[in-house]
């Protein structure tokens, strides 16, 4: 849903969230309660393709609302089961002690 931004003469600009096309022409300001008239601004547009944008999303809502870990990650010390080589000639590799 779009921001509309509305400006009340004594106090302040407020943006409210409306459905597109039914915001009204005033709205009561917040602060005071004096009728607030709606603004003209630019339209948010954003040139980042989808996937910036969704990592741009995910960043943002990190910042307060953190992953919640449901397990803990390996342990240390222990090597993974997927990447183990089959290969005969990678047993010939020297290994890391």
């Amino acid at each position: 849903m779009p921001l509309y931004a509305y400006r009340c003469a004594d106090c302040l600009d407020f943006e409210v969230q409306f459905a597109m096309g039914s915001a009204p022409a005033s709205l009561p300001c917040p602060a005071c309660g004096a009728p607030a008239r709606r603004r003209f601004t630019a339209p948010n547009l954003s040139r980042a393709s989808s996937s910036a944008y969704r990592l741009i999303e995910s960043t943002q809502r990190s910042a307060s609302e953190p992953a919640v870990v449901h397990s803990p990650g390996p342990q240390p010390g222990t090597r993974p089961a997927g990447n183990i080589s089959t290969n005969p000639l990678h047993r010939k590799l020297p290994r890391p002690d």
